[in-house]
């Protein structure tokens, strides 16, 4: 099996030290403060959802006048509202969480145990996508090929193995399988969206069909982004579902347009063709970029944080607190062997 020529890990990795990847890679972060504000942003999505839902069961109950069939409507739409927000919001949003992640923001202290997390974490994604592909038929997301290959490494103990096995699938049968959720929920969020013309609903869809998405990409992947990034990502998922309120508030002018493609105009051809369309389908091609959008961005941070756990793997990790204890232990030898006094080597 061939490692892709763009996917090679650099051949600084192989003599990199942890001080040498600390300094190229590693970021001051606030761990704690990333996960408060990832669980904000979380709530703050769950916040629209709800308050879009409860619009939407109010405006259904102000279409009957008779009291008891508004009361029934009321009672009907309040159940299908909570069980609607807890398939679509609260199980997607706990599947992304509890998954797990790659550390690989570390430093000298923290390196050797990033390195053994990773290891495992590696170990569960190969598992895990052996067992998909084997029990569930015809699923096509990954190269059965290199499936059996990473299995035989995987029961060997042959980390090398199933890096090697991973990474060909990451940047081939998994990226197609990705690219091909993404135009899927691009393109639902579109239709969706251009059909409604409704705030209330255009903000539900997006944030839910978002969501979905991270969700599915995270599961084809077998591991997450870390927090830092998913904070990123969940603040995209509520920018996009204010920016979907606002299109369906809202007349659609040249000015809104231009906005929405100048948001997007890292993207080649997306950003020039919102700013091409200025009809009332831009609002649907708007929520379809911005899904879209959701999607590459995630996919971007695993990619990141695959090809950095695989040089942190390689590096030289330096000063551990093994090491400072067999140092100690010499010490205390060489001193019991000449009774406190200098050995001729040391004089």
């Amino acid at each position: 099996m061939k490692r892709k020529k763009d996917i090679v890990i650099p051949p600084e990795a192989e003599k990199m030290t942890i001080y040498e990847y600390e300094q190229k890679y590693s970021k001051r972060q606030n761990v704690r403060g990333a996960k408060i504000l990832l669980r904000f942003l979380a709530a703050a999505i769950g916040v629209i959802i709800a308050a879009c839902l409860i619009l939407i069961s109010l405006k259904a109950v102000e279409l009957f006048d008779d009291k008891n069939v508004r009361l029934g409507v009321g009672i009907g739409a309040g159940v299908a509202s909570v069980i609607i927000f807890i398939c679509l919001y609260i199980i997607p949003l706990v599947k992304i969480l509890k998954s797990d992640y790659f550390i690989t923001n570390v430093n000298a202290k923290t390196a050797r145990e990033a390195q053994k997390h990773n290891k495992k974490v590696r170990r569960d994604i190969a598992a895990k996508i052996i067992e998909i592909t084997a029990s569930v038929d015809g699923v096509g997301w990954y190269d059965s090929a290199v499936v059996g290959e990473m299995a035989i490494a995987l029961n060997a103990g042959n980390e090398e193995g199933i890096k090697l096995a991973l990474t060909d699938l990451y940047t081939d049968s998994v990226k197609k399988s990705a690219k091909s959720l993404i135009t899927k929920s691009a393109l639902k969020s579109a239709m969706y969206s251009a059909l409604s013309q409704t705030s209330r609903v255009d903000a539900l869809l997006v944030a839910f069909l978002n969501l979905q998405l991270v969700k599915d990409i995270t599961f084809l992947y077998g591991f997450r982004p870390s927090d830092a990034k998913l904070v990123k990502i969940f603040a995209r998922v509520l920018q996009n579902s204010l920016i979907a309120y606002g299109l369906g508030s809202v007349k659609i002018g040249n000015s809104i347009v231009k906005t929405m493609g100048d948001a997007v105009k890292g993207i080649p051809f997306l950003g020039s063709a919102i700013s091409a369309l200025v009809d009332s389908s831009v609002q649907g091609l708007t929520n379809g970029v911005l899904t879209a959008v959701i999607g590459y961005q995630t996919i971007r941070y695993l990619t990141q944080e695959y090809k950095l756990q695989d040089i942190l793997d390689g590096i030289e990790v330096a000063e551990t607190e093994e090491e400072l204890r067999e140092t100690c232990a010499e010490i205390e030898s060489e001193l019991r062997k000449t009774g406190g006094k200098p050995s001729p080597s040391v004089a």
